[in-house]
């Protein structure tokens, strides 16, 4: 189990690596032993959203956590047409060059898109074997997403004018505004999340990114049919305060997927960091079942 403090980013990419992808830089970490986990990070931030849990992990898993295209310290490549199929495809690579076969998935907020993609080339048989997913709060159902004022203008014509123009203090109060009352992000995780997100032509990047919104509307029949279709082992755990995919989603799953693993926690949209220790007992416990019947 790494010892190193990760609450800061500059220890964060001290302890990564990098990659190529379609000729853009990619970081990513990869530490621990045991069966291989790979956790997909959410917009608009980066792999470093797992630092609360990470050390924990380690002690389980060989844990591998990637920046995405135009995320963190990976390129943001100016006027590149961001995708979550991209994104999918990008997972892939790093799983084939390192070698993985199986792997359990741990997705957060845009990257349980990604998720839902790889589960439906899964069932296509054109991924390595997926030991189990695990989706923590991300636009599962696209009707059921409640997208911030921020988003819907990034979203629309001036949104390239609006990243532009926005600053540290716009983005922190925005971000906040997603976490639970009771559970705020300190102001250092705040500086955290905005450096990253900025670094690298970022602001530019958050615009174009904004994209997989309507990418969801346009996949939706392949995605949600995968999740809802899916044989791999898959639970749920969400931060009922989240104003954009809390318990609304969480209530709308058990209906279209009767009998669907859910864990509801009193926090907001990013509960790895809001409630590690609660995130961790719960992600654990059901990997460790996955795992007993792999090896039954």
């Amino acid at each position: 189990m790494t010892s190193t403090d990760l609450s800061s980013i500059e220890a964060w990419e001290r302890g990564g690596a990098y990659t190529t992808f379609r000729g853009h830089r990619v970081f990513y970490r990869r530490e621990g032993s045991g069966p291989a986990l790979v956790c997909i990070h959410g917009y608009p931030t980066a792999s470093w959203d797992f630092y609360k849990v990470w050390p924990a992990l380690l002690a389980r898993f060989d844990v591998i956590a990637p920046d995405m295209l135009g995320f963190g310290f990976t390129d943001k490549p100016p006027g590149h047409p961001y995708t979550l199929v991209e994104q999918a495809e990008l997972h892939l690579h790093l799983l084939s060059e390192l070698g993985i076969a199986e792997a359990h998935l741990l997705c957060h907020d845009y990257g349980v898109s990604v998720g839902q993609e790889l589960l439906a080339r899964h069932a296509e048989g054109l991924t390595p074997r997926l030991l189990s997913i695990t989706l923590l709060n991300g636009g599962l159902l696209p009707e059921m997403h409640r997208a911030r004022p921020i988003q819907k203008l990034l979203a629309s014509r001036i949104g390239p004018l609006v990243s532009r123009l926005s600053g540290p203090g716009r983005f922190k109060r925005s971000l906040a505004s997603v976490f639970g009352p009771e559970t705020q992000p300190s102001d250092h995780e705040l500086l955290q999340f905005y450096t990253l997100m900025e670094r690298g032509g970022g602001k530019r990047a958050v615009a174009e990114l904004i994209a997989y919104m309507a990418e969801r509307r346009a996949h939706r029949g392949r995605w949600v049919g995968a999740l809802l279709k899916t044989r791999v082992p898959l639970r749920m755990i969400n931060g009922v305060h989240d104003p954009v995919s809390g318990e609304h989603l969480v209530e709308r799953m058990e209906q279209l997927r009767p009998g669907i693993d859910t864990v509801r926690l009193p926090v907001g949209h990013y509960p790895q960091v809001e409630a590690p220790e609660a995130v961790l007992a719960a992600f654990l416990e059901f990997t460790a079942g996955v795992d007993a019947r792999v090896r039954g």
